[in-house]
């Protein structure tokens, strides 16, 4: 087996956009595993809107990503060497391995690894929909929106992979589903394969009393529910058209990840209609993710939520997906395929 680990590390903190030089590769030599360990080849990587923030040395909710250090990151893969009765040679796994194509674990310790079953269900599956963005969608939908049957749930970046999800569970309990995301194509995708309601291209409008338009003209009774990933213009048109007692999960700010202002031009309107906004990280709500693993993993399985990929190949390739994905160039979750 190779003894060359390849990773990226963080070598500066963005100032501004995230750019090529942000990022390092470098090769690491593997040691030999000691009592315990378990060494896993990353299949793939998944990338993420909150691996921006950690990059930033500002406050936040989670500590920042250090420098000179591999980039933080869920992964799945095959452990391949293993040191821990727990774990055997081609137990597929999910965990947190991080820009690397191996990582090399003490699997004593609890939750680190995760092994999974790819029977009924692809292996990158769980970096999406089966996994962290998944239970993310379902968390804020379920726990904080808790759309009743007939009420209207809107969904910015809804072609991503919390949007996607968020909007076909809005469905699956009766609620109308009505997404926003960036181009006819995504918001085709959205309506279509998705199976929303219906779907607004934000960059048709040029400003807020535009976009609140065509929100008005797509939610006529209003907006019950709403799962907030970016922010910015998109979430003072919502507020527009807020109804009393609606809900809002905040899940990401993505306009903001660059370290800008993000002024909200009439919060009044959050005690006016008398709304809850609530914002969430799914990390902290551990108790839930069995009940939620087990609605997306069955649906997944039958077929009945759909998904989409886009991948990239090899961990070079990671930082260019990563600042893609901050500029919504992907269609669906992103991944780095790693073998």
């Amino acid at each position: 087996m190779t003894q060359t680990n390849r990773q990226i590390v963080l070598a500066s903190r963005p100032k501004g956009e995230v750019t090529p030089d942000n990022f390092r590769l470098v090769e690491a030599q593997l040691a030999p595993l000691a009592e315990g360990q378990v060494r896993v080849r990353n299949h793939f990587l998944s990338l993420d809107p909150y691996m921006r923030g950690r990059m930033n040395e500002s406050k936040s909710y989670a500590a920042s990503q250090p420098l000179d250090e591999v980039m933080i990151g869920g992964t799945v893969g095959e452990v391949v060497e293993s040191k821990n009765s727990h774990f055997t040679i081609g137990d597929k796994v999910v965990g947190m391995g991080g820009w690397q194509e191996f990582q090399t674990v003490d699997a004593s310790q609890r939750g680190v690894l995760q092994k999974v079953d790819t029977t009924h269900i692809p292996l990158s599956a769980y970096l999406g929909p089966v996994g962290m963005p998944g239970v993310t969608a379902w968390y804020g939908l379920v726990k904080i929106i808790n759309p009743k049957a007939g009420e209207t749930v809107v969904v910015s970046a809804a072609s991503g992979a919390v949007g996607s999800v968020v909007g076909q569970l809005a469905k699956a309990r009766g609620a109308r589903a009505v997404g926003l995301a960036g181009g006819a194509d995504k918001c085709r995708y959205v309506v279509e394969e998705l199976g929303f309601d219906a779907c607004i291209d934000y960059k048709q409008h040029a400003d807020v009393r535009s976009l609140s338009a065509a929100l008005k003209a797509e939610c006529p009774n209003g907006i019950d529910g709403y799962f907030e990933n970016v922010g910015g213009m998109i979430l003072d048109a919502v507020l527009l058209r807020a109804n009393a007692f609606s809900r809002v999960a905040m899940c990401g700010m993505i306009s903001g990840y660059d370290g800008q202002p993000i002024p909200m031009a009439a919060p009044q309107l959050i005690l006016v209609n008398r709304m809850k906004v609530e914002g969430f990280i799914v990390s902290e709500h551990m108790e839930v993710w069995p009940e939620a693993l087990k609605e997306l993993g069955g649906l997944v399985a039958t077929g009945k939520l759909k998904y989409r990929e886009s991948v990239a190949d090899g961990i070079a390739a990671a930082p260019e997906a990563f600042m893609g994905l901050l500029k919504g160039k992907n269609f669906g979750k992103q991944l780095v395929k790693l073998i």
